[in-house]
């Protein structure tokens, strides 16, 4: 067990290591595809996408994109616009780069989960450092960028919010607490009127519980931030501080 604990460790070491010296470099091409297809990118002002690409590259170097269920090929447009979403979600945190979730697992379609006998369009493992996502629903959360559904922004904010949890990665503790129990107070409150149906600015899904509340309130928060900030402007400015950052003012005519 020592022997295999020793390995992992010096496995994970050397893909530290690979990841700072061997840097994922993007093409003209992929950077095409990231100004096409990927608003929040293309929306940013000049100087912070430069600082979008930096992050961009750096978490390329370190993350697996894995197909399953048939897919074969992992394009650099998968990886590219994955590791973009990771970008967005944890831009404002300059040293986040969701280091336990080393690995991205890529189903073409909905997958069936052994573990909870159902289907599935995306989820995170903490325990295997797993995020996994359903191409086709990535994309269609892609597609519309202002209904506040958006399954990659969804399952990284799952896994940012247990990245902050983790205590042995050195990348825990990020959420200043005293934001992060003022933010879950008026969670509280949003999730309780979300069950008493007094509103409905978030979906219902957000109502099962914390995690799924959080989802998809980062979901709205980057997807509808106007909409957001004039329904819900001290919650949404709570979540400005707590990510570090505003999706209104980054736009370039923000």
């Amino acid at each position: 067990m020592l022997l295999l604990k020793s390995f992992f460790i010096l496995g994970q070491f050397i893909q530290e290591i690979s990841g700072r010296f061997f840097r994922y470099r993007l093409s003209p091409k992929q950077k095409e595809i990231l100004a096409k297809h990927f608003l929040y990118y293309s929306s940013l002002r000049p100087r912070h996408q430069e600082e979008f690409l930096t992050k961009l590259e750096a978490i390329l170097s370190t993350k697996q994109f894995i197909g399953r269920g048939g897919m074969k090929v992992v394009t650099e447009e998968m990886k590219v616009l994955i590791g973009a979403t990771i970008v967005q979600v944890t831009f404002g945190l300059e040293k986040v780069a969701l280091s336990h979730f080393k690995k991205v697992l890529i189903y073409p379609d909905s997958y069936y989960s052994r573990i909870s006998k159902a289907y599935h369009r995306g989820e995170v493992n903490p325990r295997y450092g797993l995020i996994v996502l359903s191409w086709q629903s990535f994309v269609s959360g892609l597609a519309d960028s202002n209904d506040g559904v958006n399954l990659g922004i969804h399952e990284v904010a799952h896994a940012l919010k247990l990245e902050n949890q983790i205590r042995y990665n050195g990348e825990s503790d990020f959420f200043n607490p005293v934001l992060w129990e003022k933010y879950l107070e008026q969670s509280r409150q949003e999730r309780e009127n979300l069950k008493n149906g007094s509103d409905d600015f978030f979906r219902e899904r957000g109502g099962v519980d914390d995690h799924e509340f959080f989802a998809v309130a980062l979901e709205n928060f980057f997807e509808r931030p106007e909409k957001f900030k004039e329904l819900k402007p001290t919650f949404y400015k709570t979540l400005v501080f707590l990510l570090r950052q505003d999706p209104i003012t980054l736009k370039s005519g923000g």
